[in-house]
């Protein structure tokens, strides 16, 4: 019986397999459903054959297709039921977003797949239990005891580790991934921000506090816990700022909603702004011209304030960086950090651009594709260009709906600001220290598509430091 049983499986194996390599080989012998520009639909199979051929470009291939799209949103039909649109549409974005934001939740899919990750944090979270976290984070993310507090961390990371440890590489012309470096560093900033606990990642040298990075992304409930023990136990006192600490004198969070939150702050924190420097910093290596501007206006806010070259930026001097912030904010533009991100659709409705969404299917808002629009950016949308965000030389914000790389609506990143924060203290004190040289620059350079988006085995670089005469 079991040998018949086995036999059964294998057959099973064998067709199901098959069936894949015909639809995987065959499909150009197949005749789509659809004669309209957007994803092609086959017989039985809808887009999985197209999704097949292109999952290695995914991010390319989708913004190809919505390029074309009159309307910039596509219908992504999967075998079965399961539906969706893709847009790159601003007006989509903004109804699904805010205008009618009950009814496009995260959904009982998604939140299902993090669950054991985030558990029922303020990222994997819809209705009432979002909005209670939500309205206690909003309150501390807007208190300028939290932006002090992180300021003092990340001047200090800067200081005391980062800088020294790019030194040090510098001296031994040494190749290093400075995209994991900026991983560590990350790490290190929000754990202190979250709940002022420093796991060394960068402490040392560049290799030190890995383990406790790498374990925190396999046990991170385990970890968080006995931290949030530990400190609900003893209590914590007011002076205390980090986000943890916060949370805990709010008296009304259990220890499940506190680990919850805060892991998610975590992760949240250190996958996007590391993410984000890394594609600026190879940026900057084919844009010289960038580059040079960004070391032009440091120097006329050390002259300003009377500051040295390796001195940290307090929060007046970076809030001063508009093309600073312009160059980075571009560079978002064109390599955001979540590149994707999807909501279910509660009941059927009718989208802006006159698109039809069913109850149950699946609204993805593609913001990598939004970046290279020249419906949203003109026909200049794949040039790298900081002076698109600058009118009269002074920052210009970009309506949240057209570059939603930090979402927009209710759910908004409250972390925005802190981000600018970190990612402008860390441009800033490495390009007036260090010449950097982006290794196999002219390569073709691949992205890794996960929970955020990655440069494809790292950013390899050299650094040379530069002379401080040269800077002054």
């Amino acid at each position: 019986m079991d040998m018949e049983l086995l036999s059964l499986q294998y057959l099973l194996f064998i067709f199901l397999l098959s069936l894949f390599l015909y639809i995987y080989f065959n499909t150009s012998q197949l005749k789509p459903t659809n004669n309209n520009k957007g994803f092609k639909s086959y017989p039985l199979v809808g887009c999985l054959p197209e999704f097949l051929r292109h999952r290695y470009r995914f991010l390319d291939w989708t913004t190809e297709v919505l390029s074309e799209c009159p309307n910039n949103t596509a219908v992504f039909l999967r075998p079965g039921k399961f539906h969706g649109i893709m847009t790159a549409n601003p007006a989509n974005v903004e109804y699904t977003l805010k205008t009618n934001f009950e009814n496009y939740p995260k959904g009982d899919k998604f939140l299902i797949i993090l669950q054991d990750f985030l558990g029922q944090g303020i990222f994997n979270s819809d209705g009432e239990l979002w909005k209670v976290q939500r309205k206690t984070a909003s309150y501390e993310f807007s208190t300028k005891s939290l932006r002090n507090f992180v300021m003092d961390n990340v001047r200090a990371e800067l200081s005391t580790r980062l800088v020294p440890i790019l030194k040090r590489a510098s001296r031994t012309q040494a190749v290093m991934d400075l995209q994991d470096v900026l991983e560590r560093f990350a790490f290190d900033n929000i754990c202190k921000v979250a709940f002022n606990f420093d796991p060394g990642c960068l402490s040392g040298d560049a290799t030190a506090g890995a383990g406790f990075m790498r374990a925190f992304e396999d046990a991170t409930t385990h970890s968080s816990d006995n931290i949030i023990k530990t400190r609900m136990e003893t209590r914590t006192e007011e002076k205390d700022e980090d986000l943890l600490s916060r949370f805990i004198r709010n008296g009304e969070n259990s220890p499940g909603f506190l680990r919850d939150i805060i892991v998610s702050f975590i992760l949240a924190g250190r996958d996007t702004t590391s993410s984000a420097l890394s594609w600026f910093f190879w940026l900057l290596s084919h844009n010289p011209e960038v580059e040079q501007k960004i070391l032009n206006e440091l120097e006329m806010i050390r002259t300003r304030y009377g500051k040295k070259v390796g001195d940290t930026y307090g929060f007046d001097e970076l809030r001063d960086m508009h093309y600073l912030q312009a160059a980075i904010s571009e560079s978002l533009r064109l390599y955001p950090p979540v590149p994707v991100d999807t909501k279910d659709c509660l009941k059927d409705d009718i989208l802006p651009d006159d698109t039809f969404i069913g109850k149950g299917w699946f609204i993805t808002y593609n913001a990598y594709a939004m970046g290279r629009m020249e419906s949203i950016w003109g026909t200049n949308c794949h040039e790298y260009l900081p002076e698109r965000w600058l009118e009269n030389g002074i920052y210009r914000p970009e309506n949240s709906f057209r570059f939603p790389v930090f979402h927009a609506g209710p759910r908004i990143c409250l972390g925005k600001d802190m981000a600018y924060i970190q990612m402008k203290s860390i441009a800033a004190s490495v390009l007036e220290t260090f010449q950097i040289e982006v290794q196999n620059k002219d390569k073709c350079i691949e992205h890794l598509l996960s929970l955020t988006l990655r440069i494809k085995g790292g950013l390899h670089v050299k650094l040379k430091e530069r002379s401080v005469e040269v800077m002054n």
